[in-house]
């Protein structure tokens, strides 16, 4: 039995991705800042193990993962999919302390929850650590600059924990979604239109526009993907950045 860790799981991807663990057989524990949403979700998910945390919070991050370990007796899995969208706006317009939000909860934190929990995929027999990143780790985004860059960020971290991490038999890789269907989305395009003077459907319309299939990634889709990394099936692969975007190919 799988023993899985997700950060923000309450809602979104990362609740997709507890449900599929959980789905599984795996016992899973996850983390959020968001209270009432681990309460619907351990109601919905018998024997789910919930946490409040930040990870923007070292101290907080420092307590969560050894209250996993402990609860859940160790750690196969770590997903990493705590992050925050930021603001829409030009760098020069954007506001310093905005971007250092963006910086620690996106990169440091997924640094400090896989630097506390290393210790203890070290003793598993088939540790994993997913991170996940987005299309935004590809391609550049106007507007969107500390997101972009905590993206591409984490694509060089996948790629050196995976070698600092293979003698021990771990394997590292990275999600990149494409546009997700959503709260999160429907923010992003609204702030997008709200800067470009567009109507909320042209904003969408372009958004969709570089991708072959013209639709919104499902959650569902991304959490089989890291069941399926997480699996045997994936015992091969390790410092890779697997897009799931409906085949994007320009912003």
């Amino acid at each position: 039995m799988k023993k899985v860790l997700v950060t923000a799981g309450a809602s979104g991807i990362g609740l997709a991705i507890a449900r599929a663990f959980h789905a599984t057989g795996a016992r899973v524990y996850i983390c959020d800042i968001d209270d009432a949403g681990l309460e619907r979700a351990a109601a919905e998910l018998p024997g789910l193990l919930t946490r409040h945390c930040d990870v923007g919070n070292r101290g907080d991050v420092t307590t969560m993962v050894a209250d996993a370990a402990r609860r859940l007796g160790g750690i196969d899995v770590l997903v990493n999919n705590a992050g925050i969208g930021g603001p829409t706006s030009p760098v020069h317009e954007l506001v310093p302390e905005e971007w250092d939000a963006v910086i620690r909860v996106n990169l440091t934190g997924t640094f400090d929850v896989t630097r506390n929990a290393i210790p203890h995929l070290v003793q598993s027999a088939s540790g994993v650590v997913i991170n996940m990143s987005s299309v935004a780790g590809r391609f550049g985004y106007p507007n969107r600059s500390a997101y972009a860059a905590t993206k591409w960020a984490l694509i060089g971290f996948t790629k050196t924990l995976s070698m600092e991490l293979g003698d021990h038999g771990i394997r590292v890789n990275a999600i990149a979604p494409g546009p997700v269907a959503g709260e999160r989305a429907e923010r992003v395009f609204q702030g997008r239109a709200t800067l470009s003077g567009r109507s909320l459907e042209e904003e969408k319309r372009i958004g969709l526009a570089s991708l072959s299939l013209k639709q919104l990634v499902d959650p569902a889709d991304i959490a089989q993907l890291a069941v399926f990394l997480a699996s045997d099936a994936a015992k091969s692969i390790s410092g890779q950045m697997l897009p799931i975007d409906g085949d994007m190919q320009r912003t």
